[in-house]
């Protein structure tokens, strides 16, 4: 399961999937004391599994099925390529043949998991032809001369694939296998002849064919070389202007999105070609307009969702964001060439800007509401957000790090050093202005004087062309701040505002943006006073984001801080000024509590009676009929930026309105229902720790059975297959496995502390259990069912392992560093009715076994066992020392008698003893950073309790400065 949920890929990746991968599987071939076959094994199936959760099931706006499949065809092959030559670095040629051996049958043995292999739709095609590639290039091997001329594009041959075809290519790609694997017994069963193919697009294009006759095709057919992308690159960077858009399109199409097996140069090529046009040194803003069009069209091709997925688990975020700054600042600075409205898919100078301040926006999730500040300042621990500063300071370390080690060995991209220079956001006075404005408005009100008369103008221009569009607004809603706007200082309006209230004004899109919060204050506050009707509100800004749209930006922030405010009336969904969902409104709840209930949770989510007609505050009533309204076609584009508002204003609002927005949903786009269904199912983790604690549960019990009256209940149905499950059964009814939902709702639970303490809670309960099922004082019919230890022990690895999976998973390092330095020390030294300790000696020495497993496990997964990569180490592996450290000074001082204890002193000595022996047996080098006087004193108290052999082990581990200390133990 830690596979798989590293794998899920919804963790923001500071650094790339391969390197996270590449460590964590390294930790858990320790951990599990596994082989290399073994863990490849593991990689493997749980790729496979990742692809075959629903690939298509769920239609909606987030299919994500190509960056699933760039997790088992890139990623995966790429964090195994850098596992096998570090090993490579360590061992002889002998021994890399060996892995390399391992690798081959962990692939061979895929063929008996034929339930996983069965390709999806989409990647049918694909499977065919790798499969009919191994035919042809096995069969003229063989000697038959029948196909004498035709290449392995247009063979005649036809064969069946499936997902191990496509596997086995990426693995050659890289250079992992070879071509030996087409003669593997059963690998390719070769169909009747047919009809010669067409020879592929990319062969013309590498024979010499024109680009611009050739590019639609190449555009929906994935490259299959290196060196054809090489090609197309050429006409990207010396090409006609023609060719040279048309290569930026096709970089951006179907090789970056399905071009597995060459997917890492697809990407370093198109960021590459993005990033020759910076740094901004000459400030030619002439440059940039030239460029506009190949500028746009990269910024939309890297924009979809599935390619934002793909970049983030290559590790590029901080180095796309760092992209995106500069062509933001520049182009907000310029004025439009017409009045007319913005259309993405035109290049223009407001296009172009809304695309790249948009997808900047998306990867820095700017608009979380400020009621998470409030909940920190009562103790509930919280999560931080990214922010620009963050991104660039990411990027700044990042480079760094790269030129000390000469170019990091997993690194993906490589720059000109000119990008690799520091960038810091005083470089990007506009971007960096409207970012304090941004912070200012989520933070507060807006001020009722303002300093800035040119930006009140503005936002009053702008309200006077929304007001004689609708034509209904009183002269009332036509004034921004009028305190400013009636003094004398108010001066002239800036350059390219003309008081024609019939075409929107010229200017910079940095000045409109600034001015919209007000736009949005007057128009809300006519709105909630009966002043302005809501269809002339939603019109108008429709409008608003028809010009500019990444004025939804600013909208989307001002509508989810002003809903954390609560000062805002909830308005009737009557379907006459709003609009009803009445008509879905009974399904769509009905459905909710049947996937809650099925994934263990009963709760009920309607607290509205029946007859009571749906409400919902108006800024969330405002923002939902504002998503409404756009259009399918755009949907791709703005989705990211309105959908994740929407989301937040919900969770955000003590009001009970995601079953609303979701009936609202449902009733726009219907064949987006289960996809609706299982978003609104994450709604009541967002407040409710009863639902939370439910689903916590609900996860151990699908993964171990339940537990009946303090005893283990076995049954069939268990393990990773029953945690995380299938989206959709055989009679296409959504069933949401327990841990498919936690692993969708766990960002938004609200109180981390609250879900470590109820996992140690189930942890420390399922131990008493095992217990239980070892101890021969059972009744004298069941003794014969006794588990033995052996099968006891593997048992509570298998609990810690869930465990560690689901804290990781909620709270990532912060988390993690949390339960080492409070949560687990707090609850040792808690005392009360249900200590630890208070359930019978054996109950005590599990209790302490299965917290030492946990906490081992946890920090392992997230640090790694021993030396890592300078970026893993930068962001995980650098804290790992400190907070060991404490954890094993606590100890120390408690085994002093310094500190008293609550918990019983068999679990506390188990828990020592088993801790001490797993740093012992698993992660030495952590002992190695451990401070000597800290090692001394946890020495001294295990020879204390008769433990020589394991404090001398534990001395040894110690390095050079606990030799002396090893010395005196032996004399």
């Amino acid at each position: 399961m830690f596979m798989e949920n590293a794998m899920d890929g919804r963790h923001l990746h500071a650094i790339s999937s391969v390197e996270f991968l590449t460590e964590l599987s390294k930790t858990l071939q320790v951990l599990n004391r596994a082989t290399w076959q073994e863990t490849f094994q593991a990689l493997w199936i749980s790729g496979l599994r990742l692809v075959q959760r629903g690939p298509e099931a769920l239609e909606g706006p987030f299919p994500h099925l190509y960056s699933r499949l760039c997790m088992l065809l890139a990623i995966i092959p790429l964090s195994i390529a850098t596992i096998v030559k570090e090993e490579a670095d360590k061992l002889d040629g002998g021994m890399v043949s060996a892995i390399k051996g391992e690798l081959v049958s962990s692939l061979q043995i895929l063929v008996q998991f034929s339930g996983l292999l069965s390709p999806p739709p989409a990647t049918v095609h694909f499977a065919n032809t790798a499969a009919r590639k191994a035919a042809v290039l096995s069969d003229l091997k063989s000697g038959n001369e029948n196909f004498y001329g035709y290449s392995k594009y247009n063979s005649p041959i036809k064969a069946v694939g499936n997902m191990l075809h496509l596997i086995v290519e990426a693995c050659i790609a890289r250079n992992l296998v070879d071509t030996s694997a087409y003669f593997w017994p059963g690998y390719v069963v070769p169909l009747e002849e047919s009809s010669r193919a067409q020879e592929s697009s990319w062969s013309s294009l590498t024979d010499g064919s024109p680009l611009m006759e050739l590019k639609d095709a190449l555009m929906v057919t994935p490259a299959s070389s290196v060196a054809e992308l090489e090609k197309l690159y050429s006409f990207a960077v010396s090409g006609s202007e023609e060719e040279k858009l048309a290569a930026s399109k096709v970089l951006c199409g179907a090789s970056l999105l399905r071009g597995w097996n060459i997917q890492e140069h697809v990407v370093q090529m198109v960021l590459k070609l993005l990033s020759s046009f910076l740094p901004l040194d000459s400030r030619s803003d002439r440059r940039y307009v030239q460029h506009m069009p190949m500028l746009h069209a990269l910024i939309l091709g890297i924009s979809s969702v599935d390619a934002v997925h793909i970049l983030s688990m290559y590790g590029l975020v901080p180095e796309v964001a760092a992209m995106l700054m500069p062509l933001c600042e520049i182009f907000g600075s310029l004025p439009p060439s017409d009045h007319r409205s913005c259309n993405f898919e035109e290049a223009s100078v407001y296009s172009v800007f809304s695309s790249a301040f948009l997808s900047l926006l998306r990867l820095w999730k700017f608009h979380r509401p400020p009621i998470e500040n409030a909940l920190s300042r009562h103790g509930v621990f919280v999560r931080s957000e990214l922010s620009l500063d963050f991104l660039l300071l990411l990027r700044n370390s990042r480079s760094a790090l790269k030129n000390l080690s000469n170019v990091s060995k997993s690194s993906i991209l490589q720059f000109d050093p000119l990008f690799q220079k520091p960038v810091y956001i005083d470089s990007f006075p506009k971007l960096r202005a409207w970012y304090f404005q941004n912070q200012a408005c989520i933070a507060s009100t807006l001020s009722t004087v303002y300093n800035r008369p040119n930006v009140l103008h503005v936002a009053n221009i702008i309200l006077k062309i929304i007001c004689h569009k609708v034509s209904t607004c009183p002269p009332c809603v036509q004034s921004v701040n009028p305190q400013s706007t009636s003094n004398s200082s108010m001066g002239s309006p800036p350059p390219g505002v003309k008081e024609d209230i019939c075409q929107w004004p010229t200017l910079p899109a940095w000045e409109v943006l600034e001015a919209v919060p007000f736009v949005l204050e007057a128009v809300l506050t006519a709105c909630a006073h009966g002043r302005l009707s809501s269809r002339d509100l939603i019109t108008g800004l429709r409008d608003l984001a028809d010009f500019l749209p990444a004025s939804l930006a600013a909208i989307v922030s001002y509508f989810s801080a002003e809903i954390t405010r609560g000062i805002w009336k909830p308005v009737m969904l009557n379907g006459t000024d709003w609009p009803s969902p009445a008509a879905m409104l009974p399904v769509v709840e009905s459905e909710i509590n049947e996937v809650l209930a099925l994934a263990g949770v009963n709760i009920n989510i309607s607290s509205r009676p029946r007859s009571v007609m749906p409400m919902l505050p108006l800024p969330i009533a405002a923002l939902i009929s504002l998503s409404i309204t756009v259009k399918m076609e755009e949907f791709s584009h703005l989705h990211g930026i309105i959908g994740q508002g929407i989301e937040i204003c919900a969770t955000s609002s003590s009001w009970p309105s995601m079953q609303i927005i979701g009936a609202l949903w449902s009733q726009k786009v219907r064949r987006w229902h289960d996809f609706i269904i299982l978003a609104c199912s994450r709604s009541p983790f967002t407040r409710d720790n009863t639902a939370v604690a439910q689903l916590i549960r609900s996860c151990f019990t699908s993964f171990l059975g339940p537990s009946v009256d303090g005893h283990s209940c076995y049954v069939a149905n268990r393990g990773v297959t029953n945690l995380l499950g299938k989206t959709l059964d055989e009679r296409a009814r959504l069933v949401v496995a327990p841990g498919f939902l936690y692993m969708r709702s766990c960002q938004l639970f609200p109180d981390n502390n609250f879900v470590c303490e109820e996992i140690l809670k189930v942890v420390i309960e399922r131990a008493r259990t095992l217990a239980n099922d070892c101890s021969s004082e059972r009744p004298a019919h069941l003794r014969s069912d006794c588990m033995t230890l052996s099968d006891a022990s593997s048992l509570v690895e298998q609990i810690s392992s869930l465990a560690a999976t689901m804290l990781c998973h909620a709270g990532g390092v912060n988390l993690i560093r949390l339960l080492y330095e409070h949560i687990l020390p707090t609850l040792l030294l808690s005392a009360g009715e249900d200590k630890l300790g208070s359930a019978g000696h054996v109950c005590s020495l599990f209790e302490g076994y299965a917290l030492a497993y946990v906490l081992l496990w946890s920090g392992a997964s997230i640090w790694g066992v021993g030396e890592t990569s300078p970026a893993y180490a930068s962001i995980y592996t650098s804290k790992r020392q400190r907070i060991v450290d404490r954890h094993l000074e606590f100890m120390a001082k408690v085994m002093e008698g310094n500190i008293v204890l609550g918990c019983g002193e068999t679990t506390w000595r188990s828990y020592v003893l088993c801790f001490v022996g797993l740093l012992v047996d698993f992660v030495p080098a952590w002992i190695l950073e451990v401070k000597l006087e800290t090692l001394q004193k946890l020495a001294s108290g295990l020879r204390k309790w008769h433990k020589g052999d394991l404090a001398l082990s534990l001395l040894e581990r110690g390095g050079k400065k606990a030799v002396t200390s090893v010395v005196e133990s032996l004399l």
